[in-house]
């Protein structure tokens, strides 16, 4: 049909070969034909999709979620040159325009977290791999860690006296470790500070973790086994399992398959990890139900311990994809209280109430250093005597922001914890959200300046503290 429809009819053929004489009349030959192509061409388009059945957004589109607003469209912001397919419909993601977004993405996060997979760390003693394992526990959904205190830790960013430091405490005297303990001689200012920013990431990753510490490797086994887990130890030696289905299916094979309930992986189980240097302990192997492996392909048979944490939680993962959201409702919870009144405390200070807070807390910490020395018997002078005579009034005003920041939370997530919103179920953040403050010689010199994380795209600020701070006020 559509051939028939482009073939040009018999007399414009006629009509040409009388004007061939004629330049010019040959030109309009040309325009009249490519016209009659032209017009076939768009009739044979809309006879073609005549015969397709209508389609309508509102009848094949899920309905939205409960709880979003009906006219906000939760898709991902993205850059409009971006060559990429748009998002799922069905997934509700980060966007400007999406209410109660932290909340929403907390509750996705919960929803997604497991219970019945627990990562142990067992004599770890570099603070560095500690910071890594956990702000991957964090990123993976794995709610639980266990670690066994090593009799010593290697801090990896120290101040002259040895002393471990943070993000805020580094200067020009700090000293850059290897986990061997050896100092990095030549470390630039910006390597330091990106290893306290490591620290500062893990440091909040634990606000979203439950922490278990245990003084030795018998008191975890003790707890492991109390809890009815299985306990799974990495192993790099050749009686262990290699961590992939045909490896576990065999290992299985050697079992009794009555307790078999067709899952690759425990229904409660511990994956445990060693020190870098020999691994885990005798006794944490002795232990062991299964000595499992990750099969690699190099020459090196081993990997950094951080490194290797994350590829064998994401691996068991794609083991038992039923591992993700693995948690009882009870536990939920009791995740959910905690965890949106203490989003709920970060956004409820004004600037100005922050800064407050944070010199009376550096204000007690320099009281506190003050009273270590005159515990010591060193010289105080008249100055500092003053300000340690004062650290209790100073640490009272700040135990009653903290008590009214309680209150205040507790009142703004009220009604949350049994109604939450309608999760986020695409963790990743929309470009408007991907802030990276850099300077324009910083974004200049790395060609960074196209990129969404340095763009700052407009955005509605403090809307989320806002949706709190009218709930705690609310009569």
């Amino acid at each position: 049909q559509i051939s028939l429809l482009l073939r040009p009819p018999p007399t414009l053929h006629n009509t040409a070969s009388k004007m061939t004489s004629s330049s010019s009349h040959q030109s309009v030959v040309s325009f009249i034909a490519g016209a009659t192509v032209s017009a076939s061409l768009f009739y044979a388009y809309q006879k073609l999709q005549s015969h397709q059945p209508s389609s309508s957004i509102s009848a094949t589109s899920p309905a939205p979620p409960a709880n979003v607003k009906d006219d906000v469209v939760p898709t991902q912001a993205s850059n409009p040159s971006a060559n990429t397919a748009a998002p799922d419909s069905s997934q509700l993601m980060d966007s400007v325009e999406l209410d109660q977004r932290m909340i929403r993405k907390a509750e996705g996060a919960i929803l997604k977290r497991t219970s019945r997979l627990v990562i142990v760390v067992e004599r770890c003693t570099n603070d560095h791999n500690y910071s890594a394992i956990l702000r991957t526990a964090e990123a993976l959904g794995v709610q639980h860690v266990y670690i066994i205190s090593p009799k010593t830790i290697n801090s990896t960013l120290v101040d002259e006296a040895g002393e471990q430091l943070d993000a805020d405490d580094t200067n020009e005297n700090a000293k850059l470790k290897r986990s061997s303990g050896q100092v990095v001689k030549r470390a630039t200012q910006s390597e330091k500070e990106d290893r306290a920013l490591h620290h500062l990431f893990a440091r909040k990753a634990t606000e979203w973790l439950t922490v278990h510490e245990f003084d030795d490797t018998k008191e975890c086994i003790e707890t492991l086994r109390s809890e009815n887990r299985e306990i799974w130890v990495t192993d790099l030696s050749q009686v262990a399992s290699c961590l992939t289905e045909e490896g576990i299916r065999g290992h299985l094979q050697t079992k009794s398959m009555e307790s078999f309930d067709g899952k690759l992986i425990p229904e409660k189980v511990a994956i445990v990890f060693g020190t870098e240097a020999v691994g885990c302990t005798a006794e944490m192997l002795n232990a062991a139900d299964l000595r499992v492996y990750l099969p690699l392909r190099g020459f090196a048979d081993s990997l950094n311990l951080s490194v290797a944490t994350a590829l064998v939680v994401h691996q068991m993962f794609v083991l038992d994809p039923t591992l993700a959201g693995g948690m009882s409702e009870d536990e939920r919870r009791e995740l959910r209280r905690s965890w949106y009144a203490k989003l709920a405390s970060q956004r409820l200070l004004s600037s100005r109430q922050k800064k407050n807070k944070a010199k009376l807390q550096a204000a007690i910490s320099a009281c506190e250093t003050i009273a270590r020395k005159i515990a010591a018997g060193e010289h105080v002078n008249e100055e500092e005597y003053d300000k340690w005579n004062k650290m209790q009034t100073k640490k009272t005003e700040l135990e009653a922001i903290d008590t009214k920041m309680a209150l205040d939370a507790a009142k703004a997530v009220e009604g949350l914890v049994d109604n939450p919103p309608a999760p986020i179920t695409d963790m990743r953040r929309a470009d408007e959200h991907r802030t990276c403050f850099v300077g324009k010689n910083t974004k200049k010199k790395h060609g960074w300046d196209d990129m969404a994380a340095t763009a700052n795209l407009p955005v509605k600020q403090m809307a989320t503290a806002s949706f709190f701070r009218e709930r705690a006020n609310a009569d």
